[in-house]
């Protein structure tokens, strides 16, 4: 089921982001976050943006969100999206259908533009973004340096 977050979510959020912390280069975070630095970190989200999450059986096995692109004015009419799920999960389609959800729900909220980041390569996050009808509008070559090797970032792009 998806759902709307609320804070008791906090803490199986943060289980599931600190995997990809400490194993991937999906997130150039380096140092696992307390529940309560996670809290801080999302919490302007939250208050401000659609943010959700895919629980079953009261595990939460992924979420989504939408946040600022960039902070200046102008920018109010564009999102960026993230996602994120439960390790064990990946390829049984809890992030397309979370994912279409958040989109629906920033459609509504009157964004004009959504913005995905992805590290490079990242084959499985491609094919959900270009499925779901983005477009790759920026490739930045070895931006971000992780686990001793230099990353690439891509941007793709959702116009409502």
């Amino acid at each position: 089921m998806i759902r709307n977050f609320h804070t008791d979510d906090i803490e199986q959020l943060v289980e599931i982001y600190n995997y990809y912390i400490e194993n991937t280069v999906v997130t150039f975070d380096r140092v696992p976050f307390t529940i309560d630095d996670f809290e801080q970190k999302i919490k302007p989200i939250y208050k401000k943006y659609p943010f959700l999450v895919f629980e079953e059986n009261n595990k939460i096995l992924g979420y989504a969100y939408g946040s600022s692109w960039r902070p200046k004015p102008s920018y109010i009419f564009t999102a960026e999206s993230t996602i994120y799920l439960k390790n064990n999960t990946l390829g049984k389609g809890i992030g397309t259908k979370l994912y279409v959800e958040l989109l629906e729900q920033l459609k509504l909220h009157k964004f004009h533009t959504i913005i995905g980041g992805l590290t490079l390569p990242n084959d499985a996050s491609i094919k959900l973004h270009e499925n779901l009808g983005f477009i790759k509008v920026a490739h930045f070559k070895e931006v971000g340096r992780k686990f001793e090797q230099w990353l690439d970032v891509g941007f793709w792009q959702l116009k409502f």
